[in-house]
């Protein structure tokens, strides 16, 4: 009987190793950088890169001088072509800005934390053009000039408080920040940055921003991974906190509207219009929660880097404090109606930016259509943009066998033209 069981055991127990060793050859074939992809760093071949937990794109700068401005990582069966010098950038992102509004898939900032209400995460569709739409008519540029009383009034405390303790530069450029975004989203006007709305709503900011950082959830590479029981319960209970302040926030813009006492401010613009928008409930209070997430640490961050740049550049701020005091004198604060005036400050302020960007990580980007750039095609896959130290990053990110570059040499039978997508200069790189 035994000998009987293992003659019927061995057939089945071959197959059954031949078929692992047959997944494993395939998966390893799978993963396998293709050979139309830029280099890039050696990963483990199931896994892929490792990507460090902070502070991704100082390794990116690494990695781009060492393999070049165009190089490719992997993480599971995604494929992330970064491309790391401002030019290719530019090239990408502006020349086809149009083709690259699409959102990857979050699982779980997007989707668990967020539930798929937050613009900054929202997929291209019905849902995001109606988001956008709201955000435009409010923030377009004609009507940004309107919130000139709320700038100036906020600027002359914040100059106020620099004087009386400069010292805490950095804690009045929150409080400006926070009191600016709180007054345009909400028609509020905290005391201090500390004020327990401001910091309610800053948390929620905070863990957007830690939960987003690349390769922290294992869910947005495996999405299998959600369905273990208790795996995102982390992020499921931050969804609820959040929802229940930023509906909190807009019931009391709606009863302020009840008894005619709202100021001006995105909720009650929202509020007034929720029909011609077609906005939900939840959707309205996730896109006023979202302007002051968008508006307050950055804000507050840049004001910071300028005093920065300013000390350790004091050369370039007495060039900046002459011009201000032959265009605006002693006697009055610079207003908006003075930008045009002052090309010297202006670049000050846009060369800050440039210095230290507020916003180092970026955010992820998907393309709806072939890209033909240089020496690569992209063929409608993800992408993500990330700002680093001194230099623009694109990170494009795609999801399937291969990103669907093609070589060079492949473009050069293409016609080009100087300033088009492709261009025979600099292919022999490849």
């Amino acid at each position: 009987m035994a000998s009987l069981a293992e003659h019927t055991l061995q057939p089945v127990f071959l197959a059954f190793v031949a078929l692992c060793a047959t997944l494993l050859a395939v998966a390893h074939k799978h993963l396998q950088r293709p050979n139309d992809l830029p280099p890039g760093p050696p990963g483990h071949w199931l896994f892929g890169n490792s990507l460090p937990d902070c502070f991704a794109y100082r390794k990116f700068e690494e990695w781009t001088k060492e393999y070049g401005p165009v190089f490719s990582l992997r993480q599971g069966t995604h494929v992330i072509i970064v491309v790391g010098r401002v030019q290719a950038a530019m090239e990408i992102m502006e020349r086809e800005g149009a083709s690259l509004i699409d959102r990857p898939r979050s699982i779980a900032a997007g989707e668990t934390l967020s539930g798929g209400l937050r613009v900054l995460l929202t997929p291209a569709g019905e849902q995001f053009k109606k988001l956008r739409r709201a955000l435009h008519q409010y923030l377009q540029p004609k009507v940004v000039t309107t919130y000139s009383p709320t700038l100036m009034r906020h600027a002359r405390n914040h100059i106020l408080d620099l004087i009386e303790s400069p010292e805490r530069h950095q804690d009045h450029a929150k409080r400006y920040a926070a009191g600016v975004v709180m007054s345009l989203a909400y028609g509020k006007d905290p005391k201090s940055f500390y004020d327990p709305e401001v910091q309610d709503v800053n948390r929620c900011v905070t863990r957007v921003g830690m939960n987003m950082r690349p390769g922290l959830w294992k869910v947005d590479i495996y999405p299998f991974l959600k369905y273990i029981p208790g795996y995102l319960t982390e992020l499921k209970q931050g969804y609820k906190e959040e929802l229940s302040l930023f509906k909190t926030q807009l019931e009391i813009v709606q009863e302020k509207m009840d008894r005619n006492e709202a100021p001006q401010s995105f909720s009650k613009y929202l509020l007034e219009r929720k029909a011609e928008l077609g906005l939900m409930p939840d959707e309205m209070a996730y896109l006023a929660g979202a302007l002051f997430g968008a508006g307050s640490d950055t804000t507050a961050a840049a004001i910071s880097v300028s005093v920065l740049a300013a000390v350790c550049h004091p050369e370039t701020q007495k060039k900046v404090q002459e011009e201000l005091d032959a265009v605006v004198g002693p006697d009055r604060p610079p207003t908006l109606d003075d930008q045009d005036m002052l090309p010297q400050t202006m670049a000050f302020v846009l060369e800050t930016m440039r210095w230290r960007p507020v916003s180092a990580g970026g955010f992820p980007h998907k393309a709806t259509k072939d890209i033909i750039w240089v020496w690569f095609l992209t063929d409608r896959r993800e992408f993500r943009i990330t700002t680093g130290s001194r230099k623009a990053r694109a990170l494009l990110e795609t999801s399937g066998r291969s990103a669907a570059i093609q070589r060079c040499t492949r473009t050069r039978r293409r016609s080009t033209r100087r300033g088009g997508w492709m261009r025979r200069a600099g292919c022999a790189r490849i």
